[in-house]
């Protein structure tokens, strides 16, 4: 398996227009389910008794286990973003237009400011391998689609929204569109390999 890199050349990135409203509703979202995590909100011990106790909130809420569909949301979100065109990268365009739009609503509403555009931007774009990986996992998620419960769809939904408009551009966001998809790249080139060729390097 080739090695991840954390860095994208300029003919690796696929464009993509975020505006500073845009990436103040992704923070707002991203800070929004850690906050409720961390009260609380998000964990095994809320979820199975309503009106939990100040201690229920401090202790078994705060599972690491409850962010799993956020967080799988916003690496699916930073692929949608890494799609240079397809289904995907058209609705990673969509979702951001709208996180634009309305982040722009509110902060012309409440500063008198007009949003600037994040001229920088950008992410690694997926390949044919890691197109691979993609299309799999879009086929398992439709599949399994009613296998999971209303509160997971959220989370996942909200992380969704906040990888199509954070995991973009060379700062520390970008971070994660440099490690989600280059590994999405590697994971199918070692599929194609070991599936195809019987070739098990990097695994054995």
């Amino acid at each position: 398996m080739s090695t991840i890199t954390l860095a994208a050349g300029l003919g690796d990135m696929t464009s993509a227009t975020l505006t500073t409203a845009g990436l103040a509703v992704g923070i707002a979202l991203l800070a929004i389910e850690h906050v409720t995590w961390w009260r609380g909100g998000g964990g095994a011990a809320a979820a199975g008794k309503k009106g939990g106790g100040p201690a229920e909130a401090g202790g078994k809420a705060k599972d690491p286990k409850a962010l799993i569909p956020f967080w799988f949301g916003v690496g699916f979100g930073t692929l949608m973003v890494a799609c240079p065109a397809g289904l995907l990268g058209y609705g990673a365009g969509i979702l951001r237009w709208g996180g634009n739009g309305a982040g722009g609503l509110v902060m012309s509403w409440m500063t008198g400011q007009n949003a600037a555009t994040i001229a920088n931007g950008a992410a690694p774009s997926i390949d044919g391998n890691g197109a691979l990986i993609v299309t799999a996992l879009v086929i398992v998620l439709w599949l399994l689609r009613k296998k999971f419960g209303k509160a997971i769809k959220g989370r996942w939904w909200k992380g969704v929204l906040v990888g199509v408009l954070i995991a973009i551009g060379t700062g520390i966001f970008a971070v994660i569109g440099n490690m989600v998809v280059p590994g999405v790249n590697d994971l199918g080139a070692w599929c194609i390999g070991a599936i195809v060729k019987g070739d098990l390097g990097g695994l054995v």
